[in-house]
């Protein structure tokens, strides 16, 4: 049966014991609202484990004050029902059990966290490591997943792990997909249904941006049409739509080493993120 805790003395207390017995435990961190995407993690992280945590939590310092914080969904009672018993434990703390009152510790972050994201939104990488850092060592998993639809995030997050030399593995999950193609995320729900329609060009005109650039070998000439295909599909506003280093996420210039396209844009007043393999 699944646990619901709070707090990270509970969370502690609770994985003593399987620690004791040398059982390998695993964590993945989600701000919740789950869907099959977040399920996929789950189920990596048992390959890997003998106890999973899911952790659940909104986290406050990754939004900007213009962001949707407060909109953002919170349903821990259809998370728990969702995940079925595929969690032995639920890690679901308020923001004052991870963050009491005068707080004064964040963690800086620089290398894969330059540029793309960090252009629209400079609060975010920051506020995505400290609270991640906060989670590894409350619970000290051996292994956590997270989602390659982050991709950013997940190079951040293992840059972090190397740099404070966290005894963690980080594993990355490659991204479930709706069926025409939109990647999986907590954010589609607040789609109408004619911004589902267009949401789902981001994914073709990835791949159409993909097959020129490995053609023509001008990466340039591919980002830039497949800007004008978002502008032209529908969406109110592209942020980016860059072709980087896969491992760093530096600029290049051939594709001579493994890449990633990766891209932000927004329909209406939702932003949504994408990224695939060149």
């Amino acid at each position: 049966m699944t646990q619901i805790l709070a707090t990270v003395a509970e969370l502690r207390a609770a994985l003593a014991g399987p620690r004791r017995s040398m059982a390998r435990i695993g964590m993945v961190p989600t701000m919740g609202a789950l869907h099959d995407g977040h399920l996929a993690l789950v189920a990596e992280s048992k390959k890997h484990s003998d106890q999973v945590v899911v952790s659940i939590f909104v986290n406050p310092t990754q939004f900007a004050p213009s962001e949707d914080f407060d909109a953002y969904p919170r349903t821990l009672d259809k998370d728990v029902e969702r995940l079925g018993g595929r969690a032995d434990i639920v890690f679901a703390p308020s923001a004052r059990e991870i963050y009491p009152a005068g707080y004064a510790t964040h963690i800086s972050v620089s290398g894969p966290s330059a540029g793309l994201e960090t252009d629209f939104r400079p609060h975010f990488f920051a506020g995505v490591a400290t609270v991640v850092a906060k989670l590894l060592i409350a619970a000290s998993p051996d292994v956590a997943v997270f989602g390659e639809k982050d991709y950013q995030q997940l190079l951040v997050v293992k840059r972090l792990v190397r740099d404070l030399a966290l005894p963690v593995t980080i594993l990355g999950v490659p991204t479930l997909r709706e069926s025409d193609g939109l990647a999986m995320s907590s954010r589609n729900a607040y789609l109408s249904a004619e911004e589902r329609k267009v949401a789902g060009a981001l994914n073709r005109i990835l791949k159409d941006a993909i097959a020129r650039a490995q053609t023509s070998g001008d990466l340039r000439a591919a980002e830039a049409s497949s800007v004008e295909a978002l502008w032209a599909a529908g969406f109110s506003h592209v942020d980016y739509a860059a072709i980087r280093d896969s491992e760093t996420l530096d600029h290049i210039t051939t594709l001579d080493r493994p890449a990633r396209i990766l891209a932000a844009v927004k329909i209406g007043k939702t932003r949504l993120i994408d990224n695939m393999a060149v």
